[in-house]
């Protein structure tokens, strides 16, 4: 995977937190801010989710895991599913064309 370099200004608290953070996990401060913003992509698959912004397919490609994955994250931070009884009807005639 290819990787890019990023400059960024944030405020003193903000810093503090992330050395402290990074000497805790030790780990330095670029793995932590990667680790950091690997989560914040997941939570926010969550929130557009739960507010039907986003479906699990979005929601998996926000995040950056495939969509097993993401119905294992909704699993896991107990999510419910947002599914209309229609869509439910759609993805079992899908898995019977394909079965």
């Amino acid at each position: 995977m290819a990787t890019k370099t990023l400059s960024i200004r944030i405020d003193d608290d903000d810093y503090k937190f992330l050395s402290v953070l990074a000497k805790e996990e030790k780990e330095d401060v670029s793995k932590t801010v990667r680790e950091l913003v690997d989560l914040g992509r997941v939570m926010l698959a969550i929130e557009k989710y739960k507010k039907s912004e986003a479906s699990i397919e979005k929601a998996a490609k926000i995040a950056g895991v495939s969509i097993s994955k993401m119905m294992e994250i909704f699993k896991e931070y107990s999510v419910e599913a947002n599914l209309e009884y229609e869509d439910y009807l759609k993805g079992l005639k899908s898995i019977r064309k394909v079965w």
